[in-house]
């Protein structure tokens, strides 16, 4: 069987950095496989790397059957869940659908996806990586949907990575603002995006490269012996900011 690695929301800022760093690594011989809702942009990204793809999108109940379809003779060396989402609200405008809608976004899938792959993930000493936020850690006005939202993802890190143990690793990657399409509304205006980067102690904001690059380690061998672990891409932000 091929072996590859499974990026899904492939198409982001921190989904496509990750794999085009493994594209650049001529080191790594593994295959990515790509995973996206959007045909044409995984299209486009598919004829520039040369790594097949599935359409699918996780908010579909039946978004597996595509994935499995393609995956029937892949052996899955790592998958990496860059699905993501922005959810902003004062706490006095929050529903219930918004935070359903969050989980179906951020934790839902991910957990259908290892259910349904688990023993291919578990046959090859798989390695999974996860995104939360810096809000878990370090409170923000209005983040009270996805602030507990990815803290849930948080604990399934741990969990995971203790069930799974030895042969698979689970860890988490918690950034802070990145310049990407999610964050776009927040940064579209330079005196904000300016004022935000200032705040980190780095001061800059994030690219989708600068959490890419820690996936990509966690993914590979290199990090044999860490698992459960939630570690931060945020310039420092929350612990020295």
């Amino acid at each position: 069987m091929v072996k590859k690695f499974l990026v899904i929301g492939a198409t982001g800022a921190v989904g496509s950095s990750l794999v085009r760093l493994f594209k650049d690594d001529k080191n790594i011989k593994d295959q990515i496989h790509l995973v996206a809702k959007d045909k044409n942009e995984v299209s486009t990204l598919s004829d520039e790397t040369g790594y097949d793809y599935t359409v699918a999108d996780v908010l579909e109940t039946n978004f597996l059957n595509s994935m499995e379809t393609d995956l029937k003779d892949v052996d899955i060396l790592g998958i990496a869940y860059c699905v993501g989402s922005i959810d902003l609200k004062p706490i006095n405008l929050i529903t219930r659908k918004d935070y359903l809608k969050s989980f179906e976004i951020n934790l839902f899938p991910i957990v259908e996806i290892i259910k349904k792959f688990q023993k291919k993930i578990k046959k090859n000493k798989s390695s999974v990586v996860l995104f939360s936020t810096i809000a878990v850690k370090q409170g923000f006005p209005n983040h009270s949907i996805i602030s507990p939202v990815k803290a849930s993802l948080e604990g399934l890190t741990v969990s995971l990575a203790s069930e799974l143990a030895p042969n698979v690793r689970v860890n988490c990657i918690a950034p802070s603002l990145s310049n990407s399409k999610m964050a776009n509304k927040m940064l579209k205006n330079p005196k904000i995006s300016e004022a935000i980067a200032k705040q980190h102690p780095l001061k800059r904001l994030g690219e989708g490269s600068d959490s890419a690059a820690l996936a990509k380690f966690l993914l590979s061998k290199e990090s044999s012996w860490i698992t459960g672990q939630v570690i931060g891409v945020d310039g420092g932000r929350s612990n020295i900011g």
